[in-house]
């Protein structure tokens, strides 16, 4: 009985440190998209969309945790894009409400999806986030993506 006692303290514990942290917007990445396109304009840079499900999706939190929340991520990906999170947590509706018809319009099918933009907000590349599941393997794959389209 002890051990599950333990356990279900435990279990509580935890999911209330996932959820206090996964809860707080992530420093250098932004949480409106219209915002991010006017800046985007102004600066010439690209948008790198992140749609995520920050309480609820196992794939968003590791690569929230591996990647998007490093300081060399942030540092090296916002030289060239303006950085957006649409976040779906299932802990506030509102937000999830808020950000559903960006889903629709980009026609969103799983989580964590990354969409990049252009400067006038025309998509040129989409995949899912855990494809590049380390920081360096994630900045290589932004880096192509944005060779090819000076190429095209």
């Amino acid at each position: 009985m002890k051990a599950i006692t333990y356990l279900a303290a435990f279990t509580v514990g935890a999911a209330a440190m996932v959820s206090s942290a996964f809860s707080k917007e992530l420093e250098g990445w932004s949480t409106d998209l219209e915002k991010a396109l006017e800046q985007a304009k102004k600066e010439k840079k690209s948008i790198l969309v992140e749609f995520t499900g920050s309480d609820w999706c196992p794939p968003c939190i590791a690569m929230r945790k591996a990647v998007f929340s490093k300081k060399e991520f942030v540092d090296a990906a916002s030289k060239k894009f303006i950085l957006v999170e649409l976040d779906f947590p299932k802990a506030d509706e509102a937000l999830k409400k808020k950000n559903e018809p960006y889903a629709e319009k980009y026609k969103i099918e799983g989580f964590p999806t990354v969409i990049l933009l252009n400067s006038e907000g025309k998509e040129f590349n989409r995949f899912f986030a855990s494809e590049y599941p380390k920081t360096d393997l994630f900045l290589k794959h932004l880096d192509e993506a944005l060779a090819k389209t000076e190429l095209d």
